[in-house]
């Protein structure tokens, strides 16, 4: 495998969501929807499917690598599923952004997420989601979201392990959940409180902590198990070191001792000001002859706050709703994404989760957030 190139990490407000949702594409994509061969088998019965954006086209996304995400590419998801007093098909479609996903990758993600939506006469729930800030609901999908560097065509089941370009794994969660992410292989990224796998090919290394939680170490060999699997019958050799028995060193002596500059390990903790004041509502109106974006309340949001006339941006600071009542205007309905997107990137937080929700087809989430 040759070395993976780095990537610009995206530069999310450069991005443009005006397309999102407006009656012209909608009438662009109710046509060519039944055109794109991927789409000929979505959502037919309950589960989970993946596509990946390839060179602008759909791709199916190989089921046993079903919560594996390279970050340097652009996923649609799409979970269909029926409710237990009815036989009717209900779905979320989501689109995923890689930390490096190219600006071309996440337009036509979101572009086809739309079509899709079009595709399955806009039944579905629309997310978008970005690596490292996913919703809850996303995230229940997979017993194990892993985020792999670089792009899907860099490889990780083609190339012959022998062969095999060593990745580092860093376990990190509890019981509600477990998240494995690449990680530059370097001492410095180590600790003690968390789990690590070094994954040479035909040679696999876990690493436990001394603090590191029962969920982080089951789920590391859970990840060996699989990854073992994935060597096509090769022999594989698993050895499992414990920090506090001792005899590490040869997990050590694979490290690098340089940085990779391929990796960006900035991670963003801050939490401003804004955050703190609590959920936002924001209504967006053409009732006066013309489009107002305004603050309509801070701190506890109820239902009864929103107007099925209008559109509602909902803001909890950890995750964003577009609230569409079924009143609202073509104006109001088009420009909803766009003013959510807008006003996101503004924020302290640009990329929690957005869901966009039609009157009436609240989901467990929304529902959740509510407070009032």
């Amino acid at each position: 495998m040759t070395g993976l190139i780095k990537q610009k990490q995206y530069d999310w407000k450069d991005s443009n969501l005006e397309f999102f949702g407006s009656k012209e594409e909608r009438d662009v994509k109710k046509s060519a929807a039944s055109t794109e061969k991927a789409w000929q088998t979505a959502g037919v019965k309950p589960g989970i499917q993946i596509w990946r954006i390839v060179n602008f086209k759909v791709t199916k996304w190989a089921e046993e690598d079903y919560g594996k995400f390279f970050d340097g590419d652009s996923y649609i998801v799409l979970n269909t599923y029926t409710k237990e007093d009815s036989d009717a098909l209900l779905y979320d479609v989501h689109f995923w952004i890689g930390k490096y996903s190219t600006q071309d990758e996440y337009a036509t993600a979101a572009y086809k997420t739309v079509e899709l939506d079009t595709y399955l006469d806009d039944v579905p729930v629309q997310h978008r989601e970005v690596q490292g800030h996913e919703s809850t609901l996303f995230k229940s999908y997979f017993k194990t979201i892993t985020y792999l560097h670089g792009g899907a065509e860099s490889g990780f089941r083609r190339v012959l392990p022998e062969k095999y370009t060593p990745r580092l794994f860093h376990f990190h969660g509890d019981k509600r959940g477990v998240m494995v992410k690449e990680i530059p292989r370097m001492e410095k990224y180590i600790d003690d409180t968390d789990v690590y796998i070094l994954d040479i090919g035909l040679q696999i290394y876990q690493y436990n902590g001394q603090g590191a939680n029962k969920d982080e170490r089951v789920r590391a060999l859970q990840y060996v198990n699989s990854l073992r699997s994935e060597r096509s019958g090769k022999a594989v050799k698993t050895t499992v070191l414990d920090q506090v028995a001792g005899g590490t060193g040869v997990f050590f002596r694979y490290l690098d001792q340089t940085d990779n500059e391929d990796f960006d390990t900035e991670e963003v903790t801050d939490q401003s000001e804004e955050e703190q004041e609590g959920p936002q509502l924001y209504r967006l109106s053409d009732a006066d002859g013309s489009l107002k974006f305004s603050l309509e309340k801070t701190g506890p949001v109820g239902i009864r706050d929103f107007d099925g006339n209008d559109v509602f941006i909902f803001d909890t600071k950890q995750e964003l709703f577009v609230w569409v009542g079924k009143q609202t205007t073509h104006e109001e309905r088009r420009n909803a994404m766009t003013y959510a997107h807008n006003y996101l990137m503004k924020s302290s937080h640009p990329l929690i989760p957005v869901s966009c929700l039609n009157e009436g087809s609240e989901n467990k989430s929304f529902s959740m957030a509510l407070t009032a």
